[in-house]
């Protein structure tokens, strides 16, 4: 259910701000959006494994905030983010 060090780094370069940005609330959504996607196939396959349910409602909960953080301070980017993400509003 982890994100290849590969795959990370092609995130990070998509949506970093500067070339030294790896932790903005762009990253940390399109990473997370990753992490959701894997987690997600998994609970299809295992639908009674609780606790993975647990931390998959926990990162859809962490994502939320930091969409609604960037949708505060910055809407248009916030509809740039979801579009690149595929991610309902």
């Amino acid at each position: 259910m982890t994100v290849s060090k590969e795959r990370k780094e092609e995130l990070i370069k998509a949506f970093q701000k500067s070339g030294a940005d790896s932790g903005s609330a762009d990253v940390q959504i399109a990473l997370l959006t990753e992490r959701i996607n894997s987690m997600t196939s998994h609970m299809r396959a295992a639908p009674r494994d609780y606790s993975s349910r647990r931390g998959l409602l926990r990162m859809v909960s962490k994502r939320r905030s930091l969409l609604d953080y960037v949708r505060k301070h910055d809407p248009q980017r916030y509809l740039e983010i979801i579009g690149k993400l595929n991610i309902r509003k």
